[in-house]
């Protein structure tokens, strides 16, 4: 009677034991699945936490890149100085270089939040990433605070050159008015100076003179002893201009000639040169004083 007794005491043992073993080898098998998603999960934190940083190093280098330092901000302000003195494409030059270093910070600033977007929805709370991101959120400020200033400044240039673009025309246009001016003075101080240098002088026989009525006889007696003076009467297409200014040299194609006009005797000469004779002025100013140059040949 012991004996089966024992027997089933020890096959309940058994089966209890394989039974705890199952439980126990069934936790064993959930704790090594949760130990593995938790590796997996950290692992990809890790990951994400990586990829942040490499992100936030790429958003302070492209913000490093943007050269708008004490350096690069200065020698900016300092080409945008020189404009007061530069063209309207320079000037046109330096809007659009500051136009992309704008477009550049703006780039960066939509990058952080993206990146802050992302770390939000992984669930990632690291108080070094978030002192990085507010690091690059306060140069990016630094450089939009300066990208204004920069901005205000050209604006300001190119009123100012907008305002002496004006005054050099105004001043062009002065002085070509000026120099019209001097000109129309010239011209007219030339006008009168010809006009008061001009002689007109008709050569001819004393036929010929006579009937174009450049010259009558007058006085004597029963025809004889008659002179002949001007008759005052003008036929301009009669007489040849010659400025005293510039020549004072009258060829007169034949062997004899006086003057008939009341040229001062002592303001000219008569030469006799090569068969032909030259009337040569020797006093410019007194010659000229009697317009009208009556010359007889023969």
């Amino acid at each position: 009677m012991r004996k089966p007794v024992l027997f089933v005491s020890l096959a309940v043992a058994v089966l209890l034991l394989l039974g705890l073993a199952g439980v126990l080898y069934q936790k064993l098998q959930q704790k090594s699945t949760d130990y593995s998603a938790l590796q997996a999960d950290e692992q990809a934190a890790r990951d994400r936490y990586g990829e942040a940083v490499n992100e936030i190093a790429a958003i302070q280098d492209s913000l490093n890149a943007i050269m708008l330092g004490d350096d690069g901000a200065q020698a900016l302000a300092t080409q945008l100085e020189a404009e007061k003195s530069l063209s309207r494409d320079r000037g046109d030059e330096a809007v659009a270089r500051i136009a992309v270093i704008k477009a550049g910070v703006q780039r960066a600033k939509d990058r952080i939040r993206e990146l802050e977007a992302q770390l939000r929805k992984s669930g990632i709370q690291v108080a070094g990433l978030e002192k990085m991101i507010r690091t690059l959120r306060t140069t990016v400020a630094e450089k939009e605070a300066i990208i204004a200033q920069l901005t205000q400044r050209v604006g300001e240039l190119q009123t100012q050159v907008t305002g002496l673009t004006a005054e050099v025309q105004q001043g062009q246009e002065a002085i070509q008015a000026h120099v019209a001016t001097i000109e129309a003075q010239n011209q007219a101080i030339e006008t009168k100076r010809r006009e008061l240098a001009t002689v007109y002088y008709t050569i001819g026989s004393k036929k010929e003179l006579t009937t174009d009525g450049v010259v009558v006889a007058t006085g004597g007696f029963l025809g004889l002893g008659k002179t002949l003076k001007p008759s005052g009467q003008i036929d301009e297409t009669r007489f040849l201009s010659l400025d005293t200014d510039q020549e004072t040299l009258i060829v007169i194609p034949a062997e004899k000639a006086r003057i008939l006009s009341a040229q001062p005797p002592a303001s000219y000469e008569l030469q006799k040169v090569d068969g032909q004779v030259e009337l040569h002025i020797l006093d410019p100013r007194a010659f000229r004083a009697i317009k009208r140059v009556i010359i007889m040949t023969g």
